[in-house]
């Protein structure tokens, strides 16, 4: 099982790749570019693992199942 740290630690060496990869160039919207890149995976991984129940998935986000509706639909998932 992945811990907080582990996950921690991809994300930094993503982050810093990106970084490297600009080759100079200025970065822009970087958190708005890692939360659409993380979220989408995560959201589609927690519904599959409940096997499409809305209502499950959203308590495992511990998140309301409105707001997990509106970014299903923010992100194209459709079940």
């Amino acid at each position: 099982m992945m811990n907080e740290n582990e996950m921690a630690r991809f994300v930094r060496k993503a982050i810093d790749g990106y970084f490297k990869d600009l080759d100079g160039e200025k970065p822009s919207r970087v958190y708005d570019m890692v939360i659409n890149c993380v979220e989408k995976p995560l959201l589609e991984t927690v519904l599959y693992r409940v096997h499409g129940n809305q209502t499950h998935a959203a308590e495992v986000l511990g998140i309301n199942r409105n707001t997990l509706r509106k970014k299903m639909k923010a992100h194209g998932i459709k079940l």
